[in-house]
């Protein structure tokens, strides 16, 4: 963090630069061009000035620019600083994906998740990469962001949530085939997940008791068995563990009329099965601002909820509202976790207060 001249905090945001050919860099300036977010937090991202000169050219907003640095700890409070990478030249093909491409957004985001673990950034937020030309690059298979920041973070498990205001939807799985989902899909791993969610509505979202809903792998939920045993077998199973353990955890319930009819309404969590199943209906309710967060992790990520957008690159028509949102969310998420190890951090002394009041 950095202190302001009058003393106070001010949370340090990561932003790795992404793609280069995409709407990256156009959302991301365009989510610094207000300058009130000066006052709230101060942004660094990880990137190219002449990439970054480039896409605000093609913006054409001349009064913008961002401060220069090449080390995060010459942030300036004044202005949205600009991490500079290198000074090579480089040949940018917007709405192409290109080996070029996939090397610098990998060089962004292992620059940015190096300061974090320093603690010269207090939280990181990704712009957009595409997964097969990041692939080109690297000798180790890449399957997203998500599981990549598991495994440099250190982080024995993750939880892919997509969370928007009040609605917030886990994965069980991820970045899977869907033939392999139902194999994948065990008892352990969905315990393993529901305690995760319940870990983070908590210590992230500041939700003293939340109630989470589960959805059912199969249609109609297994439809008493007739579609498919899992609901029977293997979720409600888990259900009822977890309710004996004092979670308010209900299911499972069909993925169709639970979003149809509202009910997501009732619940501050859903997990479900496979990334469609969770994905479709919270793009269709939330993709203007919807944000992808990594429950789990030691440190706070967050990420707009829309891909690499080649076919609008460059044009200036790309939305930065789901941007915003994710730089917002890192912010109140970092905020509630230290209102949480604060809370935590001597319970009996909180006891003692409660009672005295």
């Amino acid at each position: 963090m950095i202190k302001t001249p009058d003393n106070e905090n001010r949370i340090v945001v990561g932003i790795s630069h992404g793609d280069i050919n995409s709407i990256s860099y156009e959302v991301i300036i365009k989510s610094c061009l207000d300058q009130r977010i000066l006052e709230l937090f101060t942004p660094v991202v990880y990137g190219l000035s002449k990439v970054a000169t480039y896409h605000r050219k093609l913006l054409n907003i001349p009064d913008f620019s961002f401060q220069v640095i090449q080390k995060a700890e010459q942030a300036t409070l004044k202005r949205p600083n600009l991490l500079n990478l290198h000074d090579k030249d480089l040949k940018i093909e917007l709405g192409e994906s290109t080996t070029l491409a996939g090397e610098t957004a990998m060089l962004s985001l292992n620059a940015a998740i190096e300061d974090l673990k320093k603690g010269l950034i207090d939280v990181l937020v990704t712009a957009p990469l595409n997964k097969n030309n990041v692939q080109a690059s690297m000798e180790q298979p890449f399957s997203g962001h998500t599981e990549y920041l598991a495994q440099k973070l250190g982080a024995r498990d993750q939880l892919m949530l997509l969370v928007s205001n009040n609605l917030r939807v886990g994965l069980v799985t991820g970045h899977i085939p869907l033939e392999k989902v139902a194999e994948t899909i065990t008892a352990e791993l969905i315990q393993k997940k529901l305690k995760l969610m319940e870990s983070s509505l908590k210590m992230d979202f500041a939700i003293r008791k939340p109630r989470i809903a589960v959805l059912g792998l199969n249609p109609h939920a297994g439809d008493g068995g007739l579609l498919g045993n899992q609901e029977n077998e293997i979720l409600m199973p888990v259900i009822k563990k977890a309710q004996d353990s004092d979670m308010l955890v209900y299911g499972p319930f069909p993925a169709d009329g639970f979003f149809a009819a509202r009910q997501y309404q009732q619940f501050d969590g859903i997990l479900a099965m496979y990334h469609d199943q969770g994905l479709i209906p919270f793009k269709t309710l939330a993709f203007e601002n919807g944000v992808n967060f990594t429950a789990g992790l030691p440190y706070v990520r967050t990420s707009p909820d829309h891909g690499t957008a080649y076919d609008i690159a460059g044009k200036d028509i790309a939305s930065a509202d789901s941007m915003r949102a994710a730089i917002y969310l890192a912010c109140d998420i970092f905020n509630n976790r230290q209102m949480w190890n604060e809370i935590n951090k001597n319970p009996l002394a909180i006891g003692k207060m409660e009672k005295e009041n």
